[in-house]
Order: C-alpha cells, then sequence, then structure tokens
C-alpha cells in the first residue's frame, strides 16, 4: 500500500514538473521598442530633447524607443493620446512644464490631470527661454522693447508654441508686468513659429535656447534677454528679463518622462532606473548644454512633489498673466 502511494505521489509531481516547464517562460520587460509620445511636432526645442532622451534611454533599456510627435492644445493632444493607448509600459510620455504644470490652469476642460493620470518617472533638464526679436524690431534693450510697445499698443506681435505653452506665458507674463499690450500668435509648436518668425511675419519670440541660439549668432535674430533669473549658458553676457528692467520676472522650464497611470509597477521603477542610468552618463551634460538646458535630476517622489509645486507656482503665472482658463 505504502509502495503504491508513493509511486502516486512520485507520478504526480512528475505531472506538475512536466506542467511548469512546458509553460512559457514570461518575457522580461522590455521585449520590443517603446513609444516616447512627444506633444509638439518635430524640429522644436522639444523634440530635440526627446530625441536626446530617447536615444539615451533606449541604450538603457535595451530596446529602440521612438520618438511619436503629437502636436496640438499645448501638448494636450499628446497627453490624451498616451493615456488612451495600453498600459502596458510600452507607451512614455515626454513630460514638459506646459503638459504637467500649466496645462491644469489654462484649458478649463482639460482631459486629464496630471497628478493623477501620470506616475511620474524622472526628470531630464531645465533650461530657460530667451526673448528674441526679428530686425525689424527697432528694440535693442528690454528697455527700449517696452517702450516702443507703450507707444504703439497692440502692433508688436509675439508667436508661441501654442496657448498654455510655456513661451506663451513667458509673453503675456512680460506684458503683465510691463503695462504693455502684446498680440500673441500662437502655432503649434516651435517649429512653424520660428518660420513665421524669421520670415518677418512676427516681431519677437519667447522660446527655448536651442531654438535660436544658431539663429542669434547668425545674426538673424536679436537676443534681449533670458527669461530665468539664473541666466542662460547658452547665451553668456545676455541679461535676465529681471535685470533688464523687471523686478520678479522669471521663468524656467523643465522636462521629463513620465507613463500614464496604471502602468505595471515593475515597468515604471525598470523605467526609473534606466532614467538613473541616463542622468549619470559622461555625455549627458555637454548634450544638454548644446540645447541650452542644465541637467535636473529627481527621483520618482520628488518628481511627484515637483510636479506640484510647479503646478502651484504657474497657476499663480497664469493668473497673474490673464492667462488662466482661456478656452
Amino acid at each position: 500500500m505504502q509502495k503504491t502511494l508513493l509511486a502516486s505521489a512520485l507520478a504526480l509531481c512528475a505531472a506538475v514538473g512536466a506542467t511548469l516547464c512546458a509553460a512559457p517562460a514570461q518575457a522580461a520587460y522590455p521585449d520590443k521598442p517603446l513609444s516616447l509620445v512627444v506633444p509638439f511636432p518635430a524640429g522644436g526645442a522639444t523634440d530635440a530633447m526627446a530625441r536626446l532622451l530617447a536615444e539615451r534611454l533606449g541604450r538603457q533599456l535595451g530596446q529602440p524607443v521612438i520618438v511619436d510627435n503629437r502636436g496640438g492644445a499645448g501638448g494636450s493632444v499628446a497627453a490624451e493620446y498616451a493615456l488612451a493607448a495600453p498600459r502596458d509600459g510600452y507607451t512614455l510620455f515626454f513630460a514638459t512644464t506646459g503638459t504637467m504644470a500649466i496645462n491644469p490652469h489654462i484649458y478649463r476642460k482639460l482631459k486629464y490631470d496630471p497628478q493623477k493620470d501620470f506616475a511620474p518617472v524622472g526628470t531630464l533638464a531645465s533650461a530657460s527661454n530667451v526673448l528674441v526679436v526679428s530686425p525689424q524690431v527697432k528694440a535693442r534693450t528690454v528697455a527700449e522693447l517696452i517702450a516702443q510697445a507703450k507707444a504703439s499698443p497692440g502692433k508688436l506681435t509675439y508667436g508661441s508654441a501654442g496657448i498654455g505653452s510655456s513661451s506663451h506665458l513667458s509673453g503675456a507674463l512680460f506684458a503683465s508686468m510691463t503695462g504693455t499690450e502684446l498680440l500673441h500668435v500662437p502655432y503649434r509648436g516651435s517649429a512653424p513659429a520660428l518660420v513665421d518668425f524669421l520670415a518677418g511675419r512676427v516681431d519677437m519670440m519667447f522660446d527655448t535656447a536651442s531654438t535660436h541660439a544658431p539663429n542669434v549668432q547668425a545674426g538673424k535674430v536679436r537676443a534681449l534677454a533670458v527669461t530665468s533669473a539664473a541666466g542662460s549658458p547658452a547665451f553668456p553676457g545676455v541679461p535676465s528679463v529681471a535685470a533688464a528692467g523687471v523686478p520678479g520676472y522669471d521663468v524656467s522650464i523643465w522636462f521629463g518622462l513620465v507613463a500614464p497611470e496604471g502602468t505595471p509597477r515593475a515597468s515604471v521603477d525598470k523605467l526609473a532606473d534606466a532614467m538613473r542610468g541616463v542622468m549619470q552618463g559622461p555625455d549627458l551634460k555637454p548634450a544638454l548644454a548644446a540645447l541650452g538646458a542644465t541637467p535636473l535630476v529627481k527621483t520618482p517622489a520628488e518628481f511627484a512633489a515637483f510636479i506640484r509645486q510647479e503646478s502651484e507656482r504657474w497657476g499663480r503665472t497664469a493668473k497673474l498673466a490673464g492667462a488662466a482658463n482661456l478656452d
């Protein structure tokens, strides 16, 4: 009897073992290319920053990270697209100041909540915008620009990457704090705005250093000031707007990586590890410097807290600039 029971037990163990061995092993994440949804068209500063990240993140993960540009509504179109994709860790979102901290204060009917609908992975960089003017604008200093704007209210135009973008609020805040009236001309990203700016169809822009540095160096446009209080390494010798006569003016922007909320925790952790590897890369700092940016290192938890703080700051800025709830 005991021999029979022992034989049965051994047979059962063998059957279970065979079943376990026959079950396919779960593939390690990631085992296929990933998509990085970028909230502005190709060719602009945000796109350049995203491609810099995609290349390095792909090396860390061992899979290609493919940039998917989807402009519109200050980045909201891209955010909604990313959230509609399967939450399996293969669709990521390139977070910007506008999409994560500004849009909730600009759009009344925003269809996503940056703080609830996305899981922060890590930050990449911070940068300053720069105030540049076309050669057709006579002003050569911020003070002269303010005087020209006050002499001809509503005549000077500024192009932006779209309503709610940092380039829009930079200009709106400038007008508010200087008591001037500027005409805002929104585009679907920095790249199309730049085309019209260089063609002389808009008078000025407040946009990222990497977008304008080559044209400033070539003498096609003039840089009057940078928007962050600390200045910008991309424009040595160019004063901040605050130092040039608008005390308290301070606009800086940042970029990072988030995943749709509901993405498997293990995948988010793997992405966070990959981001740490990206930020430790010896070639990252010079690559960012070429885009007028500096590394910004934060853990997922620190990034979440940072988004909350930035949302509060930009909410105050939007109200001060008269740009809140525009739609």
